[in-house]
Formats: C-alpha cells, structure tokens, sequence
C-alpha cells in the first residue's frame, strides 16, 4: 500500500487503529470506518442491531461522536424473502437512531449469504482523538463488555447453545458502546481500542505494538460470558481464535495454570465488543464511577508497565 503523504491524515491503517482520522480545520476532525459480517443469530432484526452496533463501536473507540452511516448490504433477493431483508435494515436503523446518528442511504449488491454494516462517520476534536496506542506505564486496562460472543455464535449454529446463553450473548452485541464513550468526558484516556475479531489479546498487542510499555492480564478479572468455558471445553471454538493465538504466539506469555480453554475464550474473535481503555489509577476509579452511574459496567482487567514492552503478560 502506498504510504499517505497529506499532513491531514492523522491516523491511516499503519498503527492498526480503528478507524482513520482526516483533519478538517484546527478544531474538528473526522473519524471514518467501515465494518460488515454475515448473521451470526437468527432473527433478522437482532441481526441488523448487532451489525449496526459493532459498526458504530470503532467510531466511539475513537473517542469520536458517529455522525452520519451508510448501509452496506448483501442479500440473495432470489432465495430469501424481502421482509427478511426489511427487518435487518430496520434493525440497524433502530440503532443508529439510539446513538443519534443519521443514516444517509447505502449501497446493496445480490450474494448468496446475506451481509449487513455500515460505514460509518463522526468527529472528534484533533487533540481529543483516542488512539490505540499511548499507554503510560502504571496505567489500569479496564474492559467494558464481557467476552465471549465468538464461542457462544458457535454454538449457536451448532445448536448447542441454551436460550439463556443464546438471549445474554445477542443483548450484549446489541448493546452500543456509547455508554462506555460518554462516561470517558473529562477525563484523561491514554490508550482505547475496542474488542473484536482480533480477540481481547489481540487488541491487547495492538495497544503495545510499538514497544513503549507492555501488559500484565489478570485471567480471573475478565468478564466472561456465562457458560462459555464449559463450550470451549466441548471444542466449540472458532477457527478465529486458532488463527488470533498462532498470530500472537511470539507476544503472549502465559502463566502455567493458564489452561488451553482459557487461553481460548481470550484470543476468541468478538462481535460488537466492550471497549478497552488505558488510564491512570484514579481517572480509572472516576471513569468506572462514571460509567456506572450511566448504567454501564466496566471492570479493571490488567495493567500496564514497562518489565516487558510490547508483550502480554496472562497470569
């Protein structure tokens, strides 16, 4: 790819951010990405919510407000009914109502899988971007949203996942990381991502990439969706998980009592997951207040220092 020589793109594909950065004037930047995936539920609506959901969620890891989204569809018109087509749209048009976001219109092509998202646009001051990368060493990681989205959708299609599992898994991806992004105003974050095909330790590694610091995770501090340790036991795991640890082998350190499917469940590529913030002691504390009296929920997972840079530590 051709290096971008215009003093106006702050951040491009290079640092594996979530999205890019194109400087308008002094005070305002836009923050575009693009995201699609085939249906990992049944229900066309929830569909629509969740593809909508994990495609605004690189926006808010920006620390950008979405502004404006196109759709971005594939649908076999003569396999599949329109109403199921409807329903997906109508779907993700809810979201982006929730979010506040306008939807402009979009572009549809004829496939033999159906395909939803979004791309999407919002702005940012140029000196309020949250990049992935920048963490201080003693700084606290703090997680927003269970894990565990990639092995439950797997036992979704296997049909060995219970409703309750099937119901707790597709709330979560719905959920928008709004709450999560408004509860960071007035404070300091030093490094955000969110967590998605890469899995937690895979945007973990984005996060330390250039080497300035490394992370230490706390294994028994990461939310976890119910029962999935149970499914990665059975073998109900993602290729995407295989593939995310091959990828990291060189940067991971594991403690010896981390067990496979733990190992697993944390490089398990997510939907439309929680956001993973680096922060100071005490603007961690306020920030987990914040989000809280928002209705949110975060937990502090691990932290940052500098014994090991760009490695991941999980003890």
């Amino acid at each position: 790819m051709p290096k971008m020589t215009d003093e106006n793109v702050l951040i491009c594909g290079d640092t594996m951010d979530d999205a890019g950065v194109y400087r308008l004037t002094d005070e305002l930047a836009m923050v575009q990405s693009v995201d699609f995936f085939t249906p990992m539920v049944d229900d066309p609506y929830l569909f629509g919510q969740i593809a909508a959901a994990n495609s605004l969620s690189d926006i808010y890891a920006m620390g950008a407000v979405p502004k404006t989204a196109m759709n971005v569809t594939a649908f076999p018109v003569n396999k599949m009914s329109l109403s199921i087509l409807e329903a997906i749209l109508c779907g993700g048009a809810d979201k982006l109502i929730e979010a506040g976001t306008s939807l402009l219109g979009g572009h549809t092509i004829e496939d033999d899988v159906p395909k939803y998202g979004l791309s999407v646009t919002g702005i940012v001051h140029p000196d309020k971007i949250l990049a992935n990368r920048g963490a201080n060493e003693g700084d606290l990681l703090i997680l927003t949203k269970p894990i565990g989205s990639g092995i439950i959708s797997t036992a979704i299609k296997a049909e060995m996942a219970s409703e309750e599992q099937i119901q707790q898994v597709t709330e979560v991806m719905r959920t928008l990381n709004k709450t999560a992004f408004d509860a960071t105003k007035g404070l300091t974050v030093h490094a955000c991502t969110d967590v998605t095909g890469f899995g937690l330790l895979g945007h973990a590694y984005e996060m330390v990439a250039d080497e300035r610091v490394g992370f230490t995770i706390e294994s028994s501090k990461v939310p976890v969706l119910d029962g999935t340790l149970d499914l990665a036991r059975m073998g109900l795991v993602p290729a995407g998980a295989h593939r995310n640890k091959c990828y990291l082998q060189d940067r991971l350190l594991f403690a010896e009592h981390i067990v496979a499917e733990t190992q697993d469940i944390l490089t398990d590529p997510q939907t439309s997951g929680g956001l993973l913030l680096a922060m100071d002691e005490s603007q961690a504390q306020t920030y987990l207040q914040q989000l809280s009296d928002l209705g949110g929920q975060g937990n502090i997972i691990g932290y940052a220092d500098k014994r090991r840079p760009g490695k991941i530590v999980v003890r």
